[in-house]
């Protein structure tokens, strides 16, 4: 079996690292993930709550002022510091706060940087001028502010917010900048009142996202040239910043609003019920509800995408639990083969404490890091234990929203057929052969143009998360798709579940080649606009795996 670039350097680094360490010492080493808050025992999901740690807060009339700074011992996991977006409203302090906001309202904030670096925030899947929606040509330096103010004109749907500096994104959303942007509409909030959910309680958004940790609990971001190649891999998957956190549950239905936040790692995610897996019910994705309840085993999740699961607990008794899970899977890391070499750190590499400037601390030489955690491994993530039982005879809607999720025509006219080739350059990822040029509009559509783009992976590529700013797209097909992905196609034109309504990011596997269309008349923008296409692995959106659209 030929192993890929990302397996060969991670069997060369275990024996290195072996070969490297006294043997007697090993035993005696801490693990680098080894937690103060969490280890020894089972620590509880973090909630969205009144306030701290991705405090629910509706945004009144007012701006909210965000401020981009760091926030010692916030991380639940280790009680590291971390990078945090901060805000008060009625005398309540928010990290991270899960903004909640009603279609129709009009939604003003200032940015405040108070980081060693430039940084601006981009609203991901919100509707926006371009001004409005991140740029990174709008970044704003230490003690710079930056001001929106739009409306919120998006469905209701899972939406969320991260830094987009060029260069410094995947460094910045790593070390804890980002939190959702939650709409609500008189559809959605049908579907609470018929299931009962509670934003908070009973309707979970959590946030998965894979660290790397130093001896005393400290975020580590020290990305190699190869991690910059391939994506920066952390070694384990934190829940709402919590490692294998519990909910304490009842017999009822809940939704889990689920946002891949990792720089790089692709989930191939799975309930499970004493290890076998249970069913769940996807209800919404990148843009909102779905038509209709669709029951599937397991879901691929890439990072930027979003996913809404109903998990039905009725069947279970006290002290049985679920449990959220990667399941095995080929991440299909092949990289022609020739990718770059070298361990050294790269210019940008530093921990948490250098959201002001400082140096991350490299680990001795004869004392090993721990292992990035292979990304197709089977592993938990977080677990609902039912605690109680409640009455609860609610019942799922047979259809959930007006929205169709049939699949697009490819546009006649005007008959404009852009395909985007997704390869390596001599060191760099390309998007039709080209790298990002803060100046250039490579790509130029009409403002009324309805456009169909094909994504076509290399076939000794990896995986790529295609992200578009200011337009939704729907899928219209998936071609040459590997096994893994073409045998959960739920209709003729290959396209998953997952794929079907609105979307702003859709995973290209090596080999795959993937239609999707979007209507440049909607939303309607006042003037000439430049959004972005990027990969949405941030390490290569970092090093140019991004282009300028001109919609004029």
């Amino acid at each position: 079996m030929q192993r890929s670039r990302r397996e060969f350097l991670s069997l060369a680094a275990k024996a290195a690292a072996l070969a490297l360490a006294p043997q007697p010492l090993l035993a005696l080493l801490p693990s680098p993930a080894a937690g103060q808050h969490s280890a020894g025992h089972e620590a509880p999901l973090p909630l969205p709550g009144r306030d701290g740690l991705y405090g629910l807060l509706l945004p009144k009339d007012e701006p909210l002022t965000l401020s981009a700074t760091a926030a010692p011992g916030l991380l639940p996991a280790t009680g590291a510091s971390m990078l945090a977006y901060e805000t008060t409203q009625d005398g309540r302090l928010y990290r991270n706060p899960v903004l909640v906001l009603q279609k129709g309202q009009r939604f003003r904030a200032r940015l405040v940087n108070h980081l060693a670096e430039p940084t601006i925030i981009h609203w991901h899947g919100v509707d926006g001028h371009w001004r409005q929606a991140g740029h990174p040509s709008y970044a704003v330096g230490p003690g710079q502010a930056y001001d929106y103010d739009f409306p919120v004109t998006n469905r209701a749907g899972t939406y969320w917010y991260h830094p987009h500096p060029h260069g410094l994104t995947a460094k910045q959303s790593y070390l804890g900048l980002a939190s959702f942007f939650i709409v609500r509409d008189a559809e959605e909030q049908a579907l609470a009142r018929e299931l009962d959910l509670t934003l908070g309680v009973t309707d979970i958004p959590v946030v998965l996202s894979d660290k790397r940790f130093g001896p005393g609990g400290e975020l580590l971001y020290a990305p190699t040239a190869d991690d910059l190649l391939m994506g920066h891999m952390g070694t384990e998957v934190l829940a709402n910043g919590q490692r294998k956190p519990v909910l304490a549950a009842a017999t009822r239905i809940y939704r889990l609003r689920l946002l891949n936040g990792s720089t790089a790692r692709v989930m191939n995610l799975r309930l499970l019920k004493g290890g076998v897996p249970a069913p769940f019910l996807l209800i919404g994705n990148d843009g909102g509800l779905l038509d209709v309840p669709r029951e599937l085993d397991a879901v691929f999740l890439a990072p930027g995408e979003r996913v809404e699961l109903l998990i039905d607990l009725r069947g279970f008794k006290p002290g049985q639990a679920l449990t959220l899970a990667n399941a095995p899977f080929a991440p299909m890391h092949n990289e022609g083969g020739h990718g770059a070499h070298g361990a050294q750190p790269a210019p940008q590499a530093q921990n948490a404490h250098a959201g002001h400037g400082g140096p991350a601390p490299a680990a001795p030489a004869a004392m090993p890091a721990a292992m990035p955690l292979d990304e197709g491994a089977a592993y938990d993530i977080m677990s609902f234990r039912v605690e109680r039982e409640v009455p609860y005879a609610r019942k799922v809607p047979a259809r959930l929203s007006s929205l169709s999720t049939a699949a697009p025509a490819w546009p006649q006219s005007p008959p404009r057929r852009l395909e985007l080739a997704l390869d390596r350059g001599r060191k760099l990822w390309t998007i039709a052969g080209l790298t990002f040029d803060m100046g250039a509009t490579p790509i130029v559509v009409e403002r009324r143009a309805q456009e169909a783009w094909e994504f076509v992976g290399a076939h000794d590529g990896m995986p790529h998360p295609m992200h578009l700013h200011g337009y939704f797209f729907r899928v219209a097909a998936r071609r040459g798709s590997p096994q893994q992905v073409a045998q959960r196609a739920v209709d003729a034109s290959g396209r998953l579940a997952t794929d079907l309504g609105l979307k702003d990011t859709v995973l290209v596997w090596p080999g795959e080649s993937v239609t999707v269309v979007t209507d440049f008349a909607s939303p309607s923008y006042a003037g000439e606009q430049i959004f972005l296409l990027h990969c949405h692995n941030l390490e290569h959106e970092d090093q140019g795996m991004m282009l300028n659209v001109r919609v004029k």
